[in-house]
């Protein structure tokens, strides 16, 4: 089977949690064809894969949401909107009711269309959004709402103009532009289309945009809409959501999501790869090594970490904190941490950049995790694999994973609640200062990976899903009821 994997920033140009899930998946099912549409958010990164590729993916299609910055519509044509269509636009911008996707799909794909931005420079636009100011923005600048609107729905435009890549079976790895990427291969060639969702794509967009200088108040809720309507789209088309954990599916339900689509597959680890790193570190030197898997971005909020590790240096100044991994996807952020640790004269801070995990995961006493979102984070995860304690914010999975769910294990770290740095430093100090603690928490976090968390079960549960889909005497697959999971 051809299967197309939809990336929106992540494989195989970042590395990280999804991007690593999506390698591992590949490279153990050699069985199927892989091809790679990925979906950038710059030019520059174009062909700078962080990956050697599989034998088994034979292409990557790379799309650009940057694109749309070297594209220039046309201005007052007409392209005489049927109702179906013009509500349909009208509905991906918030003006109420259900997006039907298959209007704006074969509006946008026209041979009549000769550029997205033509469609933004036509009468009928300008209609729409005349009619939507009147509703909802009456007190808003027409010509910043016509910018706005402008700037959002443009690189989706270029994303649905685009070609997608022929497949016998599609699989967006988010919501967002890749679960319309998604929705549009199955609306153009009828093929089936699975969603997996490791975090809620929506829901951390919403947390970005409330926090964002770039979009004045008065936008932020049609920015959220709008991500929102992204969702619906993957949602509607998709014939199975496969998600993590049972947060997840409870949210997918509240979001719109048929729950009689949704699957549960957690992710999982080779158990071996961590076999010497398990246990407590050989450290003979009094130190106490913190260590923090992730890449250098907002939504990691590591300026929550870096606060609460000031507190935990008053308490335990053998403590040392090491972030490992890299800086170069938020530059400014990278710096306003690094700007953070100077103002409050922090010592044993390390930013390691991009390593080798595992040649620092042996030495870690307790690894650490403060990010404001998450899906099912493969840090926590090698972390319960090598036996580390782990010290997270209550986001995604965690809380399922270090106390599982009445498995008879104890528990395999410290949950709090998010940005509450000072909450952060006091679990961080009680294991500190515990070593006994460290140990048995360690120990359960191993014994719950191997109980439920395997690699072997995550590639066999994809494996029985692929395998749900069956190729009939028209050359077409089409899901097998009796092989779902």
């Amino acid at each position: 089977m051809r299967i197309c994997i939809i990336a929106e920033g992540s494989y195989p140009h970042i590395t990280g949690g999804v991007s690593s899930w999506i390698h591992s998946l590949i490279t153990n099912l050699p069985e199927h064809e892989f091809v790679i549409f990925a979906i950038v958010a710059n030019e520059k990164q174009r062909g700078q894969f962080k990956y050697t590729l599989p034998s088994n993916v034979i292409e990557v299609k790379e799309m650009f949401l940057d694109s749309y910055l070297r594209e220039h519509g046309e201005s007052g044509h007409r392209f005489r909107l049927t109702d179906h269509q013009s509500k349909a636009f009208r509905s991906l911008l918030g003006a109420g009711g259900e997006v039907k996707w298959n209007g704006i799909f074969d509006l946008l794909r026209t041979k009549k269309l000769r550029a997205a931005a033509d469609f933004l420079m036509s009468k009928d636009f300008f209609d729409i959004l005349v009619e939507l100011c009147k509703e909802k923005y009456a007190q808003v600048p027409f010509t910043e709402m016509f910018w706005t609107v402008r700037s959002m729905v443009l690189p989706l435009f270029q994303t649905i103009r685009g070609d997608i890549p022929k497949a016998d079976l599609y699989h967006s790895v988010s919501t967002g532009y890749a679960g319309v990427v998604g929705a549009l291969a199955k609306h153009l060639y009828g093929k089936p289309f699975i969603l997996t969702e490791h975090g809620i794509y929506s829901r951390e967009r919403e947390e970005e945009i409330i926090k964002a200088d770039w979009v004045k108040g008065y936008f932020k809720d049609l920015w959220i809409e709008y991500f929102y309507r992204l969702s619906e789209a993957a949602y509607e088309y998709t014939d199975e959501v496969i998600t993590l954990f049972n947060r997840n599916r409870e949210i997918e339900i509240e979001l719109g999501c048929d729950e009689n689509k949704i699957k549960i597959i957690p992710n999982g680890v080779n158990i071996s790869d961590y076999a010497e790193l398990a246990g407590p570190p050989a450290n003979d030197d009094g130190k106490i090594r913190l260590g923090a898997i992730v890449r250098v971005v907002p939504i990691k909020d590591l300026k929550t970490m870096i606060q609460s590790f000031a507190l935990v240096k008053r308490e335990v100044p053998e403590a040392e904190l090491y972030i490992m991994g890299p800086s170069e996807e938020n530059e400014e952020y990278y710096e306003e941490c690094l700007q953070l640790v100077e103002t409050l004269q922090v010592e044993d801070i390390t930013f390691t950049g991009e390593v080798r995990i595992k040649d620092y995961l042996a030495r870690m006493d307790i690894i650490l995790l403060s990010s404001v979102s998450e899906g099912m984070p493969l840090a926590v995860l090698e972390a319960m694999a090598a036996a580390k304690p782990c010290v997270t914010t209550d986001v995604g999975s965690c809380r399922e994973l270090l106390n599982g769910l009445d498995d008879g294990i104890g528990p395999a770290g410290i949950v709090v609640p998010v940005m509450h740095y000072d909450q952060l430093a006091a679990a961080i100090i009680q294991l500190c200062n515990n070593r006994l603690l460290r140990e048995e928490m360690g120990s359960n976090g191993l014994s719950r990976t191997k109980a439920t968390y395997t690699r072997e079960k995550f590639i066999e549960g994809y494996r029985m899903l692929y395998a749900a889909y069956k190729e009939d005497k028209d050359g077409r697959y089409r899901f097998r009821a009796e092989k779902a999971l």
